[in-house]
């Protein structure tokens, strides 16, 4: 059976029975042991077998002298006794061809030679690199192999075509490619195209060196790329050969896909890749040339947020168009929460163009502290950036004015600090001297403030205003056409606070009357805020000379206050009390203090006091 299975591998022969049926694997067999004996068995019609088997048969038993010890129509039967069959085929090994022989040859059948092998991938071959196929062409005959390439320039080669000399008659194939782009592989068998002849075949360059290959630029820095803004990096392939430039960009969630690469070929073997992420958190880039990974590579990029500079805001008397002197801190705060990453920039020009020294101070929370001093009057500009963009309502312009002088008038309390949207923010106003000037105030911030002012009479007024949006307001207070010293006031408004009560406490007691408090002597008043909510007490407090005065509060622990204070001049007092950063019912309150009656400080003295040396009925 092995040598019967050798010497017709066309035919899967496995018994002797079976596989003998159709009458072509004697033709194969005599075919084999005498080529040109049975050439065309392949084409036998496998429904004639009787005739098939005695064509075979009697070339063998006239030809090889195989006589013929079963007949056609046993061996193709498929119950015939296969030692019979045996006993026949047992003869074929021994078997010799007797001169003179009718041998024909064989019907060639090109299209069924085959080719395979890498050489004519369509893919995957490169200039200079041996390309290698292999022909087989054992069910086609017996011809010869030739194979032509022409090359994407018209030029035409034949290949190397080595004979293998093995049972499926295989021929080795091999050429060179000198140029790339597509080549046409022409198989010829016996002088035709076999099985898929011609194949195309795209050469490539020759694989470049991605060790040669660099690549830098903003875009592969570790920190300083932001989320939503195009980055780019250039990647440098001078004399690396040839290849194609790769960049895949995985971004925080292990994605490859969300990141879009743009690559330009900028000339001068450079290329240059822009690329806009669209996730915050690290990115790994992966840069490859001719298919392997580029030195440093893969890189990481840490991206930050966004940066959104319209975000940012910034506030502060140093940059109110006016109200600010020479030689004044003039101070303001930028607060860069949820306006992404970014690096906070301050430019001040002074009135001659030159740039004015600022301290910037970061103190948390994205909030800066800036400050700068102005010693010459005129026009300041503030430019603030962030990320380098303005941001909203930069440049500020600020006219800062000459030294304040002599001043008529000063303004004090709470609302020029702070106050509640929906409550009065609550100030005094009080001559210095004699002459108190025109009164003015304006108030910018957030919204519109009605303002309200009430003249006590006395040398002071209380002036009232109505913030109704949250934020920071300028107050300015104006004598003469001119900002007093220290205006505009900013005032922090917060926002509407539905569970204090301030118009619910009451303060009360000999330290608030406006007469009846002697200098030296302890002045006392209550604070009852039951029933106003929990808040802080504040107590706002100055002389008539403009001296804070010294209020000791103890808290009794039921929201009732005891406050006590010592005056020390016999003039006017004034007292201020905020709950929850609001003023109370009837605050202020204005103290007049009295001189008080001072026994100790009589003296009394004459002959009529004297101890001794007076006489009786006499007068002294």
């Amino acid at each position: 059976l092995g040598w019967i299975q050798n010497k017709i591998p066309q035919m899967p022969i496995t018994n002797f029975h079976r596989d003998w049926k159709d009458g072509k694997a004697l033709g194969a067999l005599v075919d084999n042991c005498a080529p040109g004996l049975c050439p065309d068995w392949e084409t036998w019609d496998p429904n004639q077998p009787v005739e098939n088997a005695r064509e075979a048969m009697q070339q063998a038993d006239d030809w090889l002298g195989v006589p013929q010890v079963i007949a056609p129509e046993e061996i193709v039967d498929p119950n015939v006794d296969e030692h019979s069959v045996m006993t026949y085929l047992s003869q074929f090994p021994k078997a010799k061809l007797k001169p003179g022989a009718p041998l024909r040859s064989k019907q060639l059948n090109p299209k069924k030679a085959k080719a395979y092998g890498p050489g004519i991938e369509p893919q995957g071959n490169i200039v200079l690199k041996p390309a290698q196929f292999t022909v087989e062409t054992i069910e086609a005959g017996l011809g010869e192999v030739l194979v032509y390439v022409e090359d994407p320039e018209g030029h035409t080669e034949e290949a190397r075509v080595v004979a293998n000399n093995d049972k499926n008659r295989t021929y080795s194939v091999t050429y060179v490619p000198k140029v790339a782009g597509l080549h046409k592989v022409t198989v010829l068998f016996a002088g035709q195209n076999i099985d898929k002849s011609p194949f195309m075949v795209n050469v490539s360059m020759a694989l470049g060196d991605s060790n040669k290959v660099s690549a830098r630029g903003p875009g592969l820095e570790p920190v300083g790329n932001v989320a939503n803004k195009p980055t780019y990096f250039d990647i440098y392939t001078a004399g690396a050969g040839a290849g194609d430039v790769g960049v895949v960009i995985v971004d925080p969630q292990g994605r490859r896909d969300t990141v879009e690469v743009i690559l330009e070929d900028k000339g001068d073997s450079i290329f240059r890749c822009t690329y806009r992420p669209i996730l915050e958190g690290p990115h790994t880039i992966y840069v490859t040339f001719a298919g392997a990974q580029i030195p440093k590579s893969p890189f990481p990029v840490n991206i930050s947020e966004a940066c959104n500079p319209n975000a940012c805001r910034a506030t502060g008397r140093g940059l109110q168009p006016k109200g600010i002197r020479v030689k004044e801190v003039a101070d303001f705060k930028v607060f860069t929460k949820g306006a992404g990453s970014g690096e906070l920039k301050v430019l001040i020009k002074g009135p001659k163009g030159g740039e004015e020294p600022v301290k910037v101070r970061e103190v948390g929370d994205g909030v800066f502290e800036c400050d700068y001093y102005p010693v010459v009057p005129g026009k300041y500009t503030v430019t603030i950036t962030w990320g380098g963009y303005a941001i909203p309502r930069s440049p500020f312009e600020v006219l800062v004015s000459e030294d304040a002088g002599a001043q008529k008038v000063r303004a004090w309390g709470p609302g020029l600090e702070t106050g509640v949207v929906g409550k009065s923010a609550d100030f005094v106003v009080e001559a210095i001297g004699t002459e108190v000037g025109t009164l003015g105030f304006s108030i910018e911030g957030p919204s519109q403030a009605k303002i309200e002012c009430d003249d006590k009479g006395d040398g002071s007024c209380d002036v009232r205003y109505w913030p109704t949006e949250p934020g920071d307001y300028a107050v300015h207070v104006i004598c003469d056409d001119e900002d007093i010293k220290d205006s505009p006031f900013m005032a922090h408004i917060l926002p509407a606070a539905n569970d204090i009560f301030p118009e619910k406490v009451k303060a009360f007691g000999p330290g608030l009357e406006p007469t009846g408090c002697i200098v030296n002597k302890p002045a006392e008043f209550t604070i009852d805020a039951r029933g106003a909510g929990k808040a802080e007490l504040r107590i706002y407090a100055q002389d008539a000379e403009g001296l804070p005065i010294d209020i000791q509060i103890t808290d009794n622990g039921d929201n009732t206050f005891l406050c006590v204070y010592v005056p020390t001049k016999p003039i006017k007092h004034t007292i201020i009390i905020t709950w929850g950063e609001v003023n109370i019912p009837n605050s202020p309150f204005r103290v007049n203090i009295g001189e008080g009656s001072h026994p100790e400080n009589v003296k009394v003295y004459g002959p009529g006091v004297e101890k001794t040396g007076l006489k009786a009925n006499e007068p002294t």
